[in-house]
């Protein structure tokens, strides 16, 4: 897709977030289960659970349920996210007596903000192994934790990041939208700062192409990112749907810090969620 542009006003900042996105069946996989959610002030990736009924649905459902439940061109709130994610995981459970169980990924990011007092922040958010990427001052880092088996051995010490690529279980999540009851995200709050690119993606991207290949890309120019990125796991063989939003934003302030707001202040009920280690 084309490059979106599109700038956010609030009282206290002005956001410019340009956004692209892309994505392939690849050369395996018969359907398209991986969904794309690139409109401000949310942003997401869905993978349907491959093996499941309808897997390409679940994942339609759950990014049609994030844009239809968040207002657009304004920043958004924690809850709104939290709420769409619960109707979402709803409506797919109720398939199963008629059609068997469904499921999906979410990986997403949205601008929110928490009061009247705060600065926007970036909401980062997941639901199985679909991920989000922070690329920062020539350095790239993995906002999200995978929910995944293999994701519990790395933590455990039983196996490494590169055995976790051929490991038999790698294809198996332990958290996703539309299997039980409770679909609770791990979210990960960050001030939206002068200058921030993410990167969105489906473990189609993360399992042929390596951090490395993707800090190339991104060192080279966000512009056509996702283009390139999908093109490199295209390259790589693509055993699997792959899904990849690049999210290229620019905050400026327009207001000096109100008194009493203080960026490590307590964020309340939202537990920042701390990477595994």
């Amino acid at each position: 897709m084309a490059a979106l542009v599109e700038t956010i006003t609030t009282p206290r900042s002005i956001v410019t977030i340009a956004v692209t996105g892309r994505t392939e069946t690849g050369h395996v996989r018969e359907h398209n289960e991986d969904s794309l959610l690139a409109s401000s002030p949310i942003f997401a990736v869905a993978d349907g659970m491959g093996g499941h009924t309808r897997g390409d649905l679940a994942s339609q459902a759950m990014v049609h349920q994030l844009s239809h439940s968040i207002r657009p061109g304004q920043p958004t709130t924690p809850e709104a996210v939290f709420t769409a994610i619960t109707a979402a995981n709803s409506y797919i459970m109720s398939w199963a007596e008629q059609s068997g169980i469904a499921g999906t990924t979410v990986a997403g990011l949205a601008l929110v903000t928490l009061s009247s007092q705060a600065d926007c922040h970036w909401m980062a958010f997941n639901i199985g192994d679909s991920r989000v990427y922070l690329w920062d001052n020539d350095q790239l880092r993995q906002v999200t934790v995978d929910h995944s088996a293999v994701q519990e051995l790395i933590d455990a010490g039983t196996i490494t990041p590169l055995e976790a690529l051929s490991h038999p279980e790698r294809n198996v999540v332990t958290r996703a939208v539309g299997v039980e009851t409770d679909a609770d995200p791990d979210v990960w709050l960050l001030p939206a700062s002068e200058h921030q690119v993410f990167v969105l993606c489906s473990d189609g991207l993360t399992r042929e192409v390596s951090t490395e290949q993707i800090a190339d890309v991104l060192r080279a120019g966000v512009h056509e990112a996702a283009d390139r990125l999908t093109q490199l796991a295209l390259d790589a063989g693509a055993h699997d749907n792959v899904t990849v939003v690049v999210v290229d934003s620019r905050a400026v302030d327009t207001m000096p810090p109100r008194p009493g707001y203080h960026e490590n202040r307590s964020l309340g009920y939202l537990e920042q969620t701390l990477p595994r280690v």
